[in-house]
């Protein structure tokens, strides 16, 4: 064999070592990215109307919605169930190449399906996971929730740094449990971007405002998870929130929705539900506007090509006096922006939001004119369907909050 076909059988035997040497090392590391989502995987029980067969097929790239919880538990201490004080629904429609994400109040009374009651929506999941969260937001939104992920606090932390951080233009200069932030353009890490996600005190829109700054966070994250190549980075990720989060999407999912739905994340709208400030039997609530509800239910219908309401769908339950008012005067467009400052007005809690057990419970409190009775503790109202253990004591308290 002459010289120079021997330095190309040579060459040939190089790239094929290398090129098998790569496949072996991404089989593995794709094997071990799976294994990694079977931890984190969870289904859950539901008493949703919506069957199995109507469960959009991601693989056909079918425009779908998930529920993201952010649980105030992981991190400073908490290692309680948690209540769900962040809730984020989001729409994602490969064919219109778009997302919406709609951030829900944490203090919206609401009827918490499968438990029997009216009472703050972020005590759904308190009162039964994540499946009485899912069929919470289903019932009060009028739309299918297809999937979830629930992450906490050191979940959260952990997935900015696995991305690298976050770039953002922080409006305030504060502090928030020894953590400083400074007012300007700048990258977050883990900690200060978890801080820069909870803050509320020192912004003047309170809630609101740290709403808004959570749909940031949340987009910017999955802006740079989705421009991150190669199997081996996903793997940094899930491996950093892999004992901080649980969803009951698949490896394969995951994977569908990194390639065939990124147009639709080249657009996306942000979009806050907010009622009107009112206090009942001392408890701090937001109620939600028929109208304000319509148009945020119709907005989402259109990105899961749904039919569209001409009214609330919600109005037809016979309790739904009690948690919605008529914002036909135009009122709602306010509600959506308020100040949410009425919520330490109550005495309810202090500036590190304590709890004042002066004040009454607001465990199962029904909005009702007729009947202000509350709920009966001693009843037995919990579905058990719900592979979830009934509320412990603390839950019989106002939240503190994910923002405390």
């Amino acid at each position: 064999m002459s010289r120079w076909k021997k330095v190309i059988v040579g060459i040939l035997i190089l790239v094929n070592c290398l090129v098998g040497g790569a496949t072996i090392y991404a089989v593995q590391v794709t094997k071990d990215a799976s294994q990694m989502v079977d931890n984190i995987r969870q289904t859950v029980k539901r008493n949703s109307s919506r069957a199995d067969k109507d469960t959009p097929n991601i693989d056909n790239a079918e425009p779908f919605s998930i529920l993201l919880l952010g649980v105030d538990t992981g991190d400073l201490g908490r290692d309680e169930q948690g209540r769900s004080d962040s809730m984020m629904v989001v729409t994602v429609n490969p064919q219109q190449k778009k997302s919406t994400i709609v951030s829900l109040g944490r203090d919206t009374l609401s009827k918490i399906v499968g438990y029997g009651t009216n009472d703050k929506l972020n005590h759904a999941y308190a009162f039964g996971g994540e499946g009485m969260a899912m069929d919470t937001i289903e019932n009060l939104l009028d739309i299918p929730i297809d999937h979830y992920v629930t992450i906490n606090m050191r979940g959260l932390k952990d997935l900015i740094d696995a991305v690298g951080g976050i770039e953002v233009d922080n409006q305030y200069d504060f502090e928030l449990d020894g953590i400083e932030v400074a007012k300007g353009k700048q990258t977050l890490d883990g900690e200060t971007g978890l801080a820069y996600a909870r803050m509320r005190y020192e912004d003047p829109e309170g809630d609101v405002g740290r709403q808004k700054r959570q749909r940031e966070v949340v987009t910017k994250i999955l802006n740079k998870a989705m421009s991150i190549n190669g199997v081996s980075n996903y793997r940094k990720i899930l491996k950093a929130v892999e004992k901080n989060m649980k969803t009951d999407l698949s490896w394969d999912d995951m994977l569908d929705i990194g390639t065939d739905y990124l147009p639709a994340f080249k657009k996306i709208d942000q979009k806050q539900l907010d009622g009107e400030s009112q206090l009942i039997d001392e408890i701090y609530y937001q109620i939600l506007g028929t109208n304000e509800l319509l148009n945020i239910q119709n907005t989402l219908k259109k990105q899961l090509n749904l039919p569209t309401a001409k009214t609330l769908p919600n109005l037809a339950d016979p309790d739904s006096y009690n948690l919605f008012y008529d914002d036909t005067d135009g009122s709602s467009s306010e509600a959506g922006t308020q100040d949410t400052t009425e919520y330490d007005a109550t005495n309810t809690y202090d500036q590190q939001g304590t709890y004042d057990p002066g004040t009454a419970n607001d465990y199962g409190n029904t909005y009702n004119t007729e009947d202000t009775t509350g709920y009966d503790q001693n009843q037995q109202q919990y579905d058990n369907g719900y592979n979830q253990q009934a509320p412990a004591e603390d839950y019989l308290q106002p939240a503190t909050g994910y923002g405390y």
